[in-house]
This record gives C-alpha cells, structure tokens and sequence, in this order.
C-alpha cells in the first residue's frame, strides 16, 4: 500500500484503452495483440480532450498496441513508457473465448478472480500472479507522484488489479469493479489513506 507525504496531492490517472474488435465482441483479450477500431481510435482522441488540462510526471501504458495507440493518440505518445507489467491478464487457455463460451465449456458458472483459467499447455495466471505485477506498477507510480500526477494506460482486468491493490482490497474483489474501454479512473488519497476517487467515468459527458 502507498504510503503519503506530499504525494496525497497527486493523482494516478487510469485510461482503458479503445475499442477493438474483441472488446466489442466481448472475448478475453490478454495476450493477443489487437489494433484498436476506428472507433477505437476515436475514444482514444476523446480520452486526449479530456485530459489536455492535465500534466504528467510519468506515462506509462502496457505493451500491447491497442493501449500504445490509445495513449499515442490521447496525445501522450512522445513521453510514453512502456512498462511490461501492465500488460493484461494471461488468460491461458480461455484466451478469445467469450464468458458464456468458458461457462459452456466448464459445464457451469465461472468467474475469473476465484476460479481462474485451467492448467495445460498454456496456464495463464491467477489473480495473484497479476496482483503481483499489478503492486509492481503501484510501486513505481507512487514514487513518481513526488513529482506530479501518473497516468497509467492499459487494460480492464489489469486495472481492476491495480485499483483494488491501491486500497488494500484482496485480488478477488475486482470482481467489483466494471470498467468499460475509454473510461477515466482516478487513485489518490482521502485524509491521507489510498482511496479511489473516479472510475469507469466517460472521457465526453
């Protein structure tokens, strides 16, 4: 958990990247590296307008294009990092199946943050594996908010993950969260305790 100092003026800004083909269609997109639409693209421009006010001491997006391209044209592209943790969640073998298809497989209800994705060739990770990863980020946007505001662009398990590390929930309780693509999240602190202050807000109201 981050602690405060003069940090509690700062913000962590979260962004979902745009829309893709998958997003649209409702399949877990964790590894597969999609373009954004040209829908996509234009939520991503919206995302620029409603954050053009803001300054940044620290961008830094996942590796996949969808989120590279969604903060490229939010207008954040030339201060870009790309940090390797806040790629979205491995769904191993669930990878591109829609939930009903997975639930149909199984034979029965299924929900990721407690029963994960099976075991094989291609395991995937489990809510603790992106918990990890998801503190990792945490570490490194809290000692940049010394210096002003971070804006994180990823994905919407991922940044689940990361709201609910910011608060010192369990890795199961983003199952709480809904977050759509495009939307605009905000982590900072309240009396000087990590809380969430804005999420899955609209870029145009």
């Amino acid at each position: 958990m981050p602690s405060p100092s003069r940090r509690s003026s700062h913000r962590i800004v979260l962004v979902r990247h745009g829309e893709t083909e998958w997003s649209l269609s409702g399949q877990h997109t964790g590894v597969t590296d999609l373009p954004l639409t040209p829908a996509g693209e234009e939520e991503a421009r919206v995302v620029g307008e409603a954050l053009r006010s803001r300054s940044f001491a620290l961008v830094l997006s996942s590796p996949r294009t969808r989120a590279i391209d969604t903060a490229a044209l939010a207008g954040f592209g030339d201060r870009l990092v790309v940090d390797e943790d806040l790629a979205e969640w491995d769904y191993g073998a669930y990878e591109g199946l829609t939930t009903s298809q997975i639930v149909e497989r199984r034979g029965g209800p299924w929900d990721l943050w407690s029963d994960g994705v099976p075991p094989g060739a291609t395991p995937g990770e489990t809510a603790h594996d992106v918990r990890r990863r998801a503190d990792a980020v945490l570490a490194r946007a809290s000692a940049a908010l010394e210096e002003g505001d971070v804006l994180l662009v990823a994905h919407g398990h991922i940044l689940r993950a990361l709201a609910i590390a910011w608060v010192g929930l369990p890795p199961g309780a983003g199952r709480v969260l809904a977050i759509s693509t495009s939307t605009i999240g905000e982590l900072g602190f309240e009396h000087d305790r990590p809380v969430i202050i804005r999420w899955n807000a609209p870029a145009r109201f």
